[in-house]
């Protein structure tokens, strides 16, 4: 553990978060800041980005992302970041946001052009292994970010997840970690074995409710303690800076800490630049791959910086940041110090809610990644899909904070084999954005053939 403790000390000190945000600030100037030219345009986009009833529509793979980037990361990854980076933490995570909503747009988009039909005819996968396959003709890239995705979605974060959502019911509860681990499996299990449409239609019900019921805590929790906030926001900038080093009585914290966690909790909150959530939206059926790159970035702004706010902001008006809890723990004292006990079982349901979709999606994710691997092979899939169920099981019953250790060092590993694409790949999105925005000009619903090869067509179009 001291060996990946010190690799992670390495990629998300200064390495994987630089990679990171350069990645975002290379995407935004080339794409013309779009988080900010689109963004009244996120919402409305929805209601007309898909082409027809058939296959995955906008909102179901948009819901399907959302509920795998607020789960775990939302209520335990935010605490956590709290917990050992301090409140400037919180400020390097909206920054991370900020510039993973054109990486997420790019993603998106990438996915969508490179995405091959599944055999069903009517539903679609991709993600980064098929378009380092189809757009750089690349052939050991794909496979590394494959296994990567494979241990880190599949085994690792899984484990988190059913770990974090047992522990959720572990305080007050006499419920039995292994019992909600075999919940959780029999759950998951009814779900994945319907495919990528029924993921969709479990994920369009749960997540808009999930997420309106958990901002509603929340905004309770902040109009009780209003007279506090501008102090709270105005610690949050000074200890981003290093400008005040005490907050929550805890002493100790520094600008690389609050860095170091900050973007790493960003990251997994919303999973922009890691390469998973893409496999989700190259399953949906719009008009146009723009579409659904500006459905991505209203993913990452609803992830981080509404849900995860609103869980940094209970905690750090709540004071339950002390140095002595962490994890769901701390997130469930924040919310039972305006609700009571009331407030511990609602984070327990709200995690349970949230970390249920996040499993879904990352077996899903997961699969699409074996898939690849073994095109040829059917029965690797439900193989995959087994060995995953025996890992939520297992994942119940051991400790959390080695698991965390292992998320991010694969997070990182994604994040580099990923980015590797983003940068070579982005003439593509450019493309794109720009067929977008042409149509624009004399249509209100521009249309994408998705029949033409985009790297021939880019060729003739740029000659």
């Amino acid at each position: 553990m001291e060996i990946i403790q010190a690799i992670n000390g390495i990629f998300w000190g200064w390495l994987i978060a630089g990679i990171l945000l350069s990645c975002g600030m290379f995407y935004t100037i080339r794409l013309g800041f779009p988080q900010v030219r689109y963004f009244t345009q996120l919402i409305p986009n929805l209601w007309k980005a898909s082409r027809d009833a058939s296959g995955v529509s906008a909102f179901g793979a948009l819901c399907s992302a959302i509920g795998s980037e607020v789960g775990a990361g939302s209520l335990v990854g935010v605490a956590t970041a709290l917990a050992s980076g301090g409140p400037g933490a919180i400020f390097w995570m909206w920054i991370t946001a900020i510039l993973g909503m054109p990486i997420m747009f790019g993603e998106a988009v990438l996915a969508q052009i490179f995405r091959v039909k599944n055999e069903d005819g009517t539903t679609f996968r991709g993600g980064p292994a098929y378009y380092m396959r189809r757009g750089l003709n690349a052939k050991i890239l794909p496979i590394l970010f494959s296994v990567s995705v494979i241990l880190g979605n599949g085994v690792v974060y899984c484990m988190v997840q059913s770990n974090s959502i047992a522990g959720s019911f572990s305080g007050q509860a006499e419920m039995p970690p292994l019992a909600i681990g075999a919940i959780l499996v029999l759950l998951v299990a009814l779900v994945i074995f319907g495919g990528i449409k029924r993921l969709s239609t479990v994920a369009s019900y749960v997540v808009p409710f999930m997420a309106f019921a958990y901002i509603i805590l929340a905004l309770i929790v902040l109009a009780t303690h209003a007279e506090w906030i501008m102090d709270m926001l105005r610690l949050i900038i000074d200890s981003a800076f290093g400008v005040q080093q005490a907050a929550g009585g805890v002493l100790g914290y520094t600008v690389q800490e609050a860095f170091r966690y900050g973007v790493a909790r960003g990251l997994f909150s919303n999973d922009a630049g890691a390469g998973t959530t893409p496999s989700m939206h190259a399953a949906a059926n719009v008009k146009h791959p723009v579409n659904q790159g500006l459905s991505g970035m209203l993913g990452v702004f609803v992830t981080t910086i509404i849900v995860c706010s609103c869980t940094a902001f209970c905690i750090m008006l709540s004071g339950a940041l002390n140095g002595q809890l962490t994890g769901i723990q701390l997130t469930q004292a924040a919310f039972s110090a305006s609700f009571g006990d009331l407030g511990y079982w609602l984070v327990a349901a709200a995690m349970f809610l949230f970390g249920y979709t996040t499993l879904l999606a990352n077996m899903y994710y997961g699969e699409v990644n074996t898939r690849y691997l073994f095109p040829d092979k059917k029965h690797a899939v439900t193989a995959y899909r087994i060995f995953a169920l025996c890992l939520i099981l297992f994942g119940s019953i051991v400790p959390v904070v080695s698991m965390w250790e292992f998320a991010d060092f694969f997070g990182a590993l994604m994040v580099l084999f990923n980015v590797i694409a983003l940068f070579r790949l982005s003439k593509y999105v450019a493309f794109a954005l720009r067929d977008y925005q042409e149509q624009k000009k004399v249509t209100d619903t521009p249309m994408w053939n998705y029949d033409d090869d985009i790297v021939e067509r880019y060729r003739n179009t740029n000659r």
